[in-house]
C-alpha cells in the first residue's frame, strides 16, 4: 500500500509518517506541505492512498483533490470534525481526526486493506454518440442524447453538463464521466472540462502554448498545453 502524506505543520507530519512506518505492507511514498507541492507528487509518484489534512494556507485538502487527474484513496485528518460530510464527496476511506492515536490508525488501515481485497466493482460499459443518458439535476429530470453535449465542467463536488438550450448539474467526478464516454468525440481539454470535438467550430493557439477552442455556443475553452498535442494529432489527416 504505497501512501503520501500532505500536512502543512512539520511535526503532525513527521508523526504520522513514524506511525504509518509501524504498519507492515504499507510504505509512505512521499510527503508534503502544501497543495501546491502535494499536487505535481501526486501526478509523479500516483500513490494508492492519501493522508491530507484540511486547513492548510492558503489552501484546503479538498482544494487540492479538484486539482487531481488521478484520485486516490483518501483518509482525511484533521482537527475539524464539521468537514465530516463532505469528506465523503470524494474517495474517501476514513476521517481522522487529530491528535491521530494508534488504534485509530490502525482502524483505517485495515479499512484500506478490506478495500483492496473486496472483488472490483463491475466496470459499467462505454457508451456510444448515439446513447442517451438520464439525468436528474434537483427536481427536474432530462433524457439527454449524447451527441447534443457540447461540454462537461467540474463543479467542485459536481460536473456541470451543457446540452442543447440546457445545463445540469449531476453529483459525480469528471473523472467518472470521462471512463464512459465514447473517446472518438470527447476529449479531455484540461483537468476541468470535457469537449465534444463535434462541437468545436474554431482553434487558435493560446499564449500558453496550447490551444482555445470555440464551441458552437460561443464559449472559449482552454486546451492544456500537456494535452494540445493530442488534441492536434486526434484532428489531424
Amino acid at each position: 500500500m504505497r501512501v503520501m502524506v500532505i500536512e502543512d505543520s512539520r511535526l503532525a507530519r513527521e508523526g504520522l509518517v513514524r506511525m504509518l512506518g509501524q504498519f507492515d505492507g504499507v510504505e509512505v511514498v512521499g510527503q508534503a506541505d502544501h497543495p501546491a507541492t502535494a499536487a505535481p507528487l501526486i501526478a509523479e509518484l500516483r500513490p494508492d492512498v492519501l493522508f491530507l489534512d484540511i486547513h492548510m494556507p492558503g489552501a484546503s485538502g479538498f482544494d487540492l483533490l479538484e486539482l487531481l487527474d488521478y484520485l486516490p484513496r483518501i483518509v482525511f485528518t484533521t482537527a475539524y470534525s464539521e468537514y465530516a460530510i463532505r469528506s465523503f464527496d470524494y474517495n474517501t476511506v476514513d476521517y481522522l481526526l487529530k491528535p491521530v492515536s494508534h488504534e485509530r490508525l490502525a482502524t483505517a488501515i485495515a479499512k484500506l486493506a478490506a478495500a483492496d481485497a473486496a472483488p472490483p466493482a463491475l466496470a459499467r460499459p462505454p457508451l456510444d454518440i448515439n446513447s442517451k443518458i438520464f439525468v436528474k439535476d434537483g427536481e427536474r429530470c432530462h433524457l439527454v442524447s449524447l451527441e447534443t453535449i457540447r461540454y462537461i465542467e467540474s463543479c467542485k463536488n459536481y460536473v456541470r453538463i451543457f446540452f442543447g438550450s440546457e445545463k445540469a448539474y449531476v453529483k459525480k467526478s469528471l473523472n467518472s464521466i470521462e471512463e464512459r464516454l465514447p473517446v472518438k468525440f470527447f476529449f479531455r481539454a484540461n483537468r476541468q472540462c470535457i469537449i465534444n470535438l463535434q462541437e468545436i467550430r474554431a482553434i487558435e493557439e493560446s499564449i500558453s502554448m496550447g490551444y482555445e477552442v470555440t464551441m458552437s455556443d460561443g464559449k472559449v475553452l482552454e486546451i492544456s498545453r500537456r494535452n494540445a498535442q493530442e488534441l492536434k494529432d486526434l484532428l489531424s489527416f
